[in-house]
């Protein structure tokens, strides 16, 4: 049987010079924060002005079509290739799959997808799971959008024996691993695997990250003050399940309109370069460890008139005094 990991063995995101690391979300798909449709030359140059002005994190979706699937143009590049192609190239900056869900593929390849990515970016990924909420994705290819957190529970106890313990052996209603085994390995597994984080605002799954996530996230809110409730429903879910509810590390993030917004990312934080800090501030202030920003539109532009904002949010960091 898939165990639970230890307890005590929960918890670990890669360290930030910054009280609360700060990553940009990257535009992989049309409409949706790239004006046009964004060619992986126009990734890398993105990714590589993310990682010279000094973020900490980069960040890819995952989804097959997004938007109304009747506007067919409106598509995403798929997220897992497009990172083992950033990861090539680049050297300093993390990078994470936010997140993917486990519905649309055997969580056993899932495992050895983390364990390659893991390789390529010597131990820069992060490997953010969900259990999925675009039904257009799962309808234009015949996946099955029922009991879809029953079934991200199944894969989840897999994928995460997988790449912490390196083999798994379990029979579920929807999953099976038959004494899997995921060799070789990447180099987080001495530190007991990539870190997990799991993407949820409802209480089930908040339940389910408590057992086996390293990193909970709720993200695209205009302020702090919206985590509040989910916040406190988190520590109570770590109580029940006896893990110290300090041990779970809690990101967010937000929207951005950047000079030329398109209208493309829902809710976006304005204002001015000063405001914008305030905000982000704001989350800081909540004991973020990571905070994931949203440009709209995200190009190597606006990434530098963004960097502006880090600058002001890094003053007033205690760590950076």
């Amino acid at each position: 049987m898939v165990n639970p990991p230890p307890i005590e063995s929960l918890g670990k995101f890669p360290e930030s010079k910054r009280s609360m690391g700060i990553g940009v979300m990257v535009p992989v798909s049309q409409r949706t924060g790239y004006p046009g449709t964004p060619r992986f030359t126009d990734i890398v140059d993105i990714v590589k002005t993310i990682e010279d002005v000094g973020f900490d994190s980069s960040w890819y979706a995952d989804h097959f079509v997004s938007g109304d699937p009747a506007v067919k143009e409106y598509g995403v590049w798929e997220g897992w290739t497009t990172m083992a192609g950033i990861a090539a190239v680049t050297s300093k900056v993390q990078m994470g799959i936010f997140v993917t869900c486990v519905l649309f593929r055997n969580p056993g390849v899932l495992a050895k997808q983390s364990e390659m990515l893991d390789e390529i970016s010597n131990g820069r990924f992060i490997l953010g799971l969900g259990a999925g909420w675009h039904e257009p994705d799962f309808t234009m290819f015949g996946l099955p959008f029922d009991k879809r957190v029953s079934r991200f529970e199944e894969g989840l106890k897999i994928i995460s024996s997988l790449v912490r313990e390196g083999e798994a052996d379990f029979q579920g209603t929807y999953y099976q691993a038959n004494e899997a085994r995921n060799i070789p390995r990447g180099p987080s597994a001495d530190k007991g695997g990539v870190p997990i984080l799991v993407g949820t605002k409802g209480p089930r799954m908040m339940g389910l990250a408590a057992r086996y996530a390293d990193v909970w996230n709720s993200d695209w809110h205009q302020d702090a003050s919206e985590l509040l409730p989910m916040l406190k429903t988190l520590d109570e879910a770590c109580v029940a399940a006896g893990r110290d509810p300090k041990t779970m590390i809690r990101t967010s993030g937000s929207s951005f309109a950047m000079p030329g917004c398109l209208g493309m990312r829902a809710n976006p934080i304005t204002g001015s370069i000063e405001e914008m800090a305030e905000k982000i501030m704001g989350f800081r202030a909540l004991g973020l460890k990571h905070y994931i920003a949203g440009l709209d539109p995200c190009t190597p532009q606006t990434l530098e008139y963004f960097a502006r904002v880090i600058e002001l949010v890094d003053k007033e960091d205690p760590l950076l005094k």
